[in-house]
């Protein structure tokens, strides 16, 4: 007999799983308490390197069901969230998502769903990027001086290069007399190399 389980997954401290099990239960799915697997971490982090999701995996066997309220609880990128789904369907586990229309993602429908989702993602995520890129050609050509400003005023530049170069000071001594870390002053040098 098939056991149901469900995965509610929170970013936050702040955050609660409570309106996840409420969901899952509305849907008409009556899962024991122990087998409610809930836990705060990021979705970044991949699925089976979290420890409460790593310890349900253990615990999940051939037939059992795994009910999530949608597929970014189980993960924010579209191949940790299919290398998941592969895992568990190869273990004989199914894996059904609400938002989804409570599809089971190990059917062949639920795979082509996913392959579109991911699709989708990807296509959004080269946007972004082209979309960045294009910002960053246009506020390049209007002159704009890209990335985070300077630790260091001009002027200061202009001194850690002359004492660097007629070897009046070293970069650690530079590092703590100016209160900025050793890379800056590194940075300093690098540049007046490069422009020469």
């Amino acid at each position: 007999m098939s056991r149901l389980f469900a995965y509610c997954r929170v970013s936050t401290d702040t955050q609660t799983t409570d309106n996840q099990v409420q969901e899952i239960a509305a849907a008409g799915f009556a899962i024991d308490e122990k087998r409610v697997v809930r836990e705060t971490v990021s979705g970044s982090q991949a699925a089976q390197q979290r420890p409460a999701f790593a310890k349900l995996l253990d615990r999940l066997e051939s037939g059992d069901v795994l009910v999530v309220t949608k597929l970014d609880r189980l993960g924010r990128s579209a191949l940790d969230v299919r290398t998941t789904v592969d895992h568990l369907a190869a273990q004989g586990v199914r894996v059904h998502c609400l938002a989804l229309g409570g599809v089971d993602l190990t059917s062949p429908a639920g795979k082509m769903t996913m392959q579109v989702l991911a699709a989708v993602a990807e296509f959004e995520l080269d946007l972004i990027r082209e979309r960045t890129s294009a910002g960053l050609a246009r506020a390049k050509g209007e002159g704009k001086k890209l990335g985070r400003p300077s630790a260091l005023a001009p002027e200061a530049v202009a001194q850690v290069r002359q004492r660097l170069a007629d070897g009046s000071a070293t970069v650690a001594g530079l590092a703590r007399e100016l209160k900025v870390g050793r890379a800056t002053i590194q940075r300093c040098a690098a540049d007046a190399v490069a422009a020469d």
